[in-house]
């Protein structure tokens, strides 16, 4: 399996604008910058779109983990937040922090951990981050 992605810059770094596309056309000609990655400006960043890569990949990872094991879960709500700080003078995604909520009939706490805590682990998005991941996964309802 492969899936692409592109990106088109134009102009500095800091003055300059670019677009990032998706081989889906989800994202088509999505607009990205630098006060977008270091600031508040709109459009999205690199970061950002990876830490909605680790969410869905985590949160789809965890519902088919729970399928394995007999549960189907009546919804998973997840929230990636990524911590990217200088490192020798270096840009560097230092971690990233999972927050789990999940409703699942007829699972007990214990289970749920053990289950959702494989599923952060064993992600194809965790397996390729070289980042701390930690994790608070719970059941509600």
């Amino acid at each position: 399996m492969q899936r692409k992605a592109s990106a088109r810059w134009q102009g500095t770094v800091k003055e300059g604008a670019g677009t990032i596309s998706t081989q889906s056309g989800t994202l088509k000609d999505t607009a990205y910058s630098f006060t977008a990655r270091f600031g508040d400006g709109k459009g999205t960043n690199p970061e950002e779109l990876i830490a909605a890569a680790h969410a869905g990949c985590f949160t789809m990872a965890l519902s088919f983990m729970l399928n394995n094991a007999g549960f189907t879960a009546d919804a998973i709500d997840t929230e990636a937040a990524l911590t990217m700080e200088q490192a020798n003078g270096a840009w560097t995604i230092n971690s990233i922090h999972l927050t789990t909520r999940a409703r699942v009939p007829q699972i007990d706490a214990a289970k749920f951990a053990e289950i959702a805590g494989n599923a952060k682990a064993n992600c194809p998005v965790s397996r390729v981050l070289n980042a701390t991941i930690t994790m608070d996964a719970r059941l509600v309802g």
